[in-house]
């Protein structure tokens, strides 16, 4: 099957048939700024390091993440540490693309596969060692994984049909999850019983109820709104 498939891809390129890369919409708070840093850092980067070292780094650096939150079961230190590997993951997860760009060396359909299985890997890592972490209730870390999946599902699908490579919904993204999850870090470390709105309810806990209602809204709403675009674009009149 494999064998078919590269062969499939060899031919398709043989006969000029491209791969369609997407645009990509990003227009969360820190969108602006990010690109610019991650210009400068990409310009800068020694000659030795290319876009898989970052997608590995950003990779190990999510799994390490949920390590840290599962330690932080029993030693805070776990917190600290998710916060700098979280710090790590941003920077390769982020700089690998904008390297690749900057050193004209794309390669969009492995980057686009290997980047979101990455990123679906990732997420299982995070919500586990959160789960495991004590900080957030299982079952509200499992029902954001599962939002998750499904809100990622939907950008995919979206990419194929509509063109549109959705990064960010409602000025978030990537980035402003993990100057969240950082947030509520530094919240746990100077008062790990915190609660939320003075709530007799986790700050983790409501954080992640709250993400879960957002990326269903989300969900329902890009949903509904593509369901919409593609049905007048390919109804016969």
């Amino acid at each position: 099957m494999a064998e078919e498939m590269e062969e499939k891809i060899r031919k398709d390129d043989a006969r000029g048939i491209p791969f369609k890369n997407a645009p990509r919409l990003q227009e969360s708070f820190t969108a602006q700024a990010e690109r610019k840093i991650l210009l400068w850092l990409a310009a800068r980067m020694p000659a030795w390091v290319n876009s898989d070292h970052l997608t590995m780094a950003g990779f190990a650096a999510m799994f390490l993440a949920g390590a840290s939150y599962a330690l932080a079961r029993t030693n805070r230190a776990g917190l600290v540490l998710a916060t700098l590997f979280l710090a790590i993951n941003w920077f390769g997860d982020s700089l690998d693309g904008t390297l690749a760009r900057v050193r004209n060396r794309q390669r969009p359909r492995y980057g686009f596969y290997v980047d979101h299985m990455i990123d679906t890997f990732g997420g299982f890592f995070l919500m586990g060692g959160l789960a495991i972490s004590g900080f957030l209730d299982w079952r509200i870390a499992l029902g954001m994984f599962i939002t998750f999946l499904m809100l990622s599902v939907q950008v995919y699908l979206a990419t194929y049909t509509v063109g549109n490579f959705q990064l960010s919904f409602a000025k978030l993204g990537p980035t402003e999850i993990r100057i969240l999850l950082s947030l509520g870090n530094a919240a746990l470390w100077f008062r790990p019983d915190a609660r939320a709105f003075g709530l007799p309810y986790r700050l983790f806990d409501v954080g992640g109820v709250i993400a879960i209602a957002g990326m269903a809204g989300m969900l329902i709403v890009s949903t509904i709104c593509n369901t919409v675009k593609l049905y007048r674009a390919e109804t016969q009149p």
